[in-house]
């Protein structure tokens, strides 16, 4: 039977019994410093774990209850599934309890158990009252129908119950998504003798195996997991859900710290800027724009600014306990995906006033006219056709997988898979991923057709534009693959014609004024006349008086013709004196030929004869051996 791991944590005042609950649990001691043992408080986060049953097993976290430790806590908070918000019996609610249980709310625990603790100490009429306190306080939260025990660590009282409520409520939690990406918040970093650098976590998706190669983000260092403990037992792989010791080889101790997060490699970017939709809390004062705060996200610990998305569109800031699209602005990289909770604390003083969810976490700073709410709307409360639908349509040539996987958190085949499935994505390209909106591709289509018309008005005796010029200047930061799918997509729908290297407008025709048609006549005339003895072009076309600019279009569409041949880029004569010079050579066939009989033959001078004959040797129609030509 696969066992299913998930993490407990608790939360509450400080001297509630936290620690005292977790050791009567499991009979292990979390608190781990000396100074905690001296003064008789938890400062640091502590672990243990209790396997209820052969398919369940619980990794504790017991986190400090002072207020001067809640950033500790909440390094630890981010990976829980089910929370134990213990109250003292004889105390009640507390302001940590408070702060805590509203963190907890924040990151989206969805189940917990509330724990009267020190039962002992209380009479049965106080502990009913500190329940209905209780109560009242978390109506309309996720602890609203939690279960509710009165415990004594010291008694043993009540602890048999709650193991059966721990059982219960572990089997409903959903397990962490053991199939995504391996990532694991570092919360302990220390060396061990024989053994060198550990780091340790709760493994919040995938799954890691000993020897494989890791990436410390922020940052980008690579190291190597040599070996894997899972709750002090040596381990080939951990899986999401476990408390997880991972000692690496390549990384020391120096280098790593509590809030980097240790990930697959090369598939995510850290980021000092994100969008996410940010919960106030009531207690919170009114929110101003740009505001200085303290950004809590997985372990990591960060300041930074608030910047209100509705007040730059002109709408109202966020009252205390309502609900905003946000941008954050960090003065540090912090690695977030999106769907990752975060807490935010006021500047100064220290103190929890609400959180969110990372929606786009390599969002640009937005513009005023920025239309952002279709897309943070999206990647809010939208389907995930709706969201990689509005992701493909922030790219106007397309988005990669790499790309789409730092910005989605989905993996590649993920993506692919959904974009079969999702309306208004095309699937330009399967391996490499390359996917784009129909919008982006139907907008890049009519700017090359506006372009081949642009072309065809300032150039109507063209044929068409050279291919590469407009892929260039309309798909310029396209990738091959867009642009090539583009292109077919215009011949298909029978838009566009190509003819060899050139683009044109389907169904384009040249078609000549009378002017135009009068120039044409007067040039193929003159080059008649003058048969193979045309000027050079730079001396020739000034001569037939017609305007620079059309002289030059009509020469190229009677080359395109066939009707003259350039024989050097300066030497063009009328096709039909060459074709008759070609029909003189042919009684020569199998003969040699020298220099000056050809120029006799052609009755030209050795300006012309020379470029003749290199022609006719391109042609195949002769071929030199030294200063002669066999005619072939």
């Amino acid at each position: 039977m696969e066992r299913k791991h998930i993490i407990v944590g608790t939360a509450g005042h400080i001297d509630h019994g936290k620690t005292s609950l977790v050791r009567a649990l499991t009979g292990i001691d979390t608190d781990r410093w000396e100074e905690e043992k001296r003064r008789g408080i938890t400062i640091d986060l502590g672990f243990a774990h209790l396997d209820l049953s052969d398919d369940l097993r619980l990794g504790f976290v017991d986190v400090p209850g002072h207020e001067r430790f809640v950033k500790n806590m909440l390094a630890g908070a981010g990976g829980i599934d089910l929370l134990l918000l213990a109250v003292a019996a004889d105390e009640s609610l507390m302001p940590q309890t408070r702060e805590h249980f509203d963190i907890c709310r924040l990151l989206g625990i969805r189940r917990g158990i509330v724990v009267l603790t020190k039962a002992d100490l209380a009479d049965d009429d106080m502990v009913e009252l500190v329940k209905l306190e209780v109560e009242e306080s978390v109506a309309g939260s996720f602890l609203e129908s939690a279960p509710t025990v009165a415990v004594s660590a010291q008694t043993g009282a009540g602890l048999q119950e709650l193991r059966a409520m721990l059982l219960e409520a572990g089997r409903a939690v959903e397990p962490k998504r053991a199939g995504g990406f391996a990532r694991l918040p570092i919360d302990r970093v220390f060396s061990m003798k024989g053994f060198g650098t550990v780091v340790t976590g709760t493994l919040t998706s995938g799954r890691l195996r000993a020897d494989a190669e890791v990436e410390v983000q922020p940052g980008g260092d690579r190291a190597r997991v040599r070996s894997i403990q899972v709750h002090g037992e040596k381990s080939g792989a951990a899986v999401a859900g476990q408390r997880t010791a991972i000692n690496l080889s390549g990384a020391g101790k120096a280098d790593l710290r509590r809030g980097l997060t240790l990930v697959e490699p090369g598939l995510f970017r850290s980021t000092r800027q994100f969008d996410a939709h940010l919960e106030l809390l009531p207690s919170a004062k009114p929110l101003k724009h740009g505001a200085p705060v303290h950004l809590h996200i997985g372990t990591a610990e960060t300041v930074g600014r608030v910047y209100l998305l509705e007040r730059e569109a002109g709408q109202p800031a966020p009252a205390p306990g309502s609900a905003a699209f946000v941008q954050l602005r960090l003065d540090e990289d912090v690695l977030a995906l999106p769907g990752d909770r975060f807490i935010l604390r006021q500047f100064s003083p220290l103190v929890t006033i609400g959180g969110g969810i990372v929606l786009d976490p390599l969002a640009a700073r937005h513009r005023l006219k920025d239309n952002w709410r279709p897309l943070l709307e999206a990647l809010h409360t939208g389907s995930g056709a709706d969201k990689l639908a509005q992701l493909c349509a922030q790219y106007p040539y397309g988005v990669g997988a790499e790309e789409l996987v730092a910005r989605s958190g989905r993996t590649a085949d993920e993506l692919a898979a959904a974009a079969g499935r999702t309306p208004g994505v095309v699937v330009i390209r399967r391996n490499p991923l390359l996917l784009a909106s129909q919008g982006a591709v139907a907008q890049a289509g009519q700017r090359v057709l506006d372009a081949l018309a642009a072309f065809h008005e300032k150039n109507p005796l063209r044929p068409g534009a050279p291919l590469e010029a407009v892929r260039s200047s309309e798909l310029g930061p396209a990738p091959e693959a867009f642009a090539t799918y583009l292109v077919d997509k215009l011949v298909s729908a029978k838009k566009v014609q190509i003819d060899g290297e050139l683009a044109r407008l389907a169904g384009r025709r040249i078609v000549m004024q009378a002017d135009e048609r009068e120039a044409r006549e007067k040039m193929l005339r003159a080059f008649e006349n003058a048969a193979l003895q045309t000027p050079a072009l730079k001396e020739f076309l000034p001569t037939l008086n017609i305007d620079a600019a059309r002289c030059r279009s009509i020469l190229q569409t009677l080359l395109r013709e066939g009707l003259l041949l350039k024989v050097t880029n300066d030497l063009v004569f009328h096709s039909g004196a060459v074709a008759g010079l070609r029909r003189s050579l042919a009684p020569l066939r199998g003969k040699e030929i020298s220099v000056p009989e050809f120029k006799e033959l052609a009755g030209v001078s050795r300006k012309y004869a020379i470029p003749l004959l290199e022609y006719f040797d391109k042609q195949k129609v002769t071929r030199r051996s030294g200063n002669t030509r066999t005619v072939l």
